[in-house]
């Protein structure tokens, strides 16, 4: 099939694991829903053929009595959830008129028993041969690969994100790292944001942006640290990100603080007095008592300017550690958010890439 992984020993087409990812079809992750929880290729829905004690269960009969012994009892868990299974298998090929990709974790028995089941049903359908493991394989040869990434930098609160996004919408190409990992960055990050994803399933959404933006230059990231939460950025990626050129967003200490305080005002106090509690080492005892007394009394702001204390010093010392140096400072005080990104969508198309 023109969408499977042909493998010869540990040998994969990474141009063909390409094609699989882009085709349109329902994308159908048949393994157990710990390991779809761990981490999957994005877009892909869970339908599991066992459960959570159902695979321990083939998994250890397969250790003790073989491989025979373990298909006989998969059967026979199977087998009485049949007609469920063509059920589900049938609604999501009703959401396309194209064929299902089917995938397990290394493109065995489990995609091929649903797989079966498909052409029982006759509903077109190909497998990803190598599975979900082959998939691992190919995301984290991205971060190998050499990317042209531009970073924009700036102090907390400078709005690095919303002028990302606003860049996007202009054309440029832009990943954003604290969208995939569903989190800020500081102790504050996760805050009024859903459960962060695992570090592995960061990693699967970033291998299959960059892949997407991969005939783009440059490619704008927001100047990170090396986690953002507990998503850990690759090392091959974090060590290109170090070596990136920068530019660097400026904007006044009242303004950084009132957009703060719009993000994070609205949060409660007992979260704020947990976050605040856990960097309370960092900000140093006077710094937490007053950032703690200004959230009893609701006073966002003064607790805003504690916490950039810290985190202003902390951006500037990762700064110093750069190379090459910040490409230019871009002072955006009497800048709004559009205007601010026109001009580096400009910058960029005319100067720094050579585009116009």
């Amino acid at each position: 099939m023109g969408s499977e992984i042909s493998q010869v020993g540990d040998t994969m087409s990474v141009e063909t694991i390409a094609s699989f990812l882009v085709g349109v079809g329902p994308l159908v992750d048949v393994r157990a829903p710990a390991e779809y929880r761990q981490g999957h290729i994005p877009g892909a829905i869970n339908l599991p053929l066992f459960s959570d004690a159902e695979r321990a269960q083939v998994g250890i009969a397969y250790k003790q009595q073989g491989r025979q012994q373990a298909v006989q009892l998969g059967l026979e868990l199977v087998g009485p959830r049949l007609g469920t299974l063509a059920g589900q298998l049938g609604l999501i090929a009703e959401t396309s008129d194209q064929p299902l990709r089917l995938y397990c974790w290394r493109g065995g028995m489990r995609s091929a028993s649903v797989g079966w089941l498909a052409g029982g049903l006759e509903l077109p359908h190909h497998r990803l041969e190598g599975g979900y493991k082959a998939f691992r394989h190919w995301v984290l040869e991205r971060f190998e690969q050499p990317w042209p990434l531009l970073l924009l930098g700036g102090r907390t609160g400078c709005g690095k994100t919303d002028i990302l996004l606003q860049l996007e919408a202009l054309g440029s190409a832009v990943i954003d790292l604290e969208g995939l990992a569903q989190h800020r960055g500081s102790s504050f990050g996760g805050l009024g944001l859903p459960e962060q994803p695992s570090s592995e399933h960061f990693e699967n959404r970033l291998a299959v942006e960059l892949h997407q933006l991969a005939d783009r230059q440059p490619i704008w990231l927001e100047a990170e640290s090396a986690q953002v939460g507990r998503c850990r950025i690759p090392a091959g990626l974090w060590s290109q990100m170090q070596r990136a050129p920068v530019v660097e967003l400026q904007r006044p200490l009242e303004e950084r603080v009132e957009r703060l305080v719009v993000v994070y005002g609205d949060q409660g106090q007992e979260a704020l007095r947990e976050a605040t509690s856990r960097i309370a080492r960092r900000l140093g005892p006077q710094r937490t008592a007053t950032a703690l007394e200004a959230i009893e009394r609701s006073d966002w702001a003064e607790a805003c300017r504690q916490m950039l204390d810290y985190y202003d010093r902390c951006y500037d010392h990762e700064l110093a550690k750069r190379q090459p140096d910040v490409l230019f400072s871009l002072p955006s005080d009497q800048l709004g958010d559009g205007p601010l990104a026109t001009h580096l969508f400009n910058w960029e198309s005319g100067e720094c890439w050579g585009n116009s």
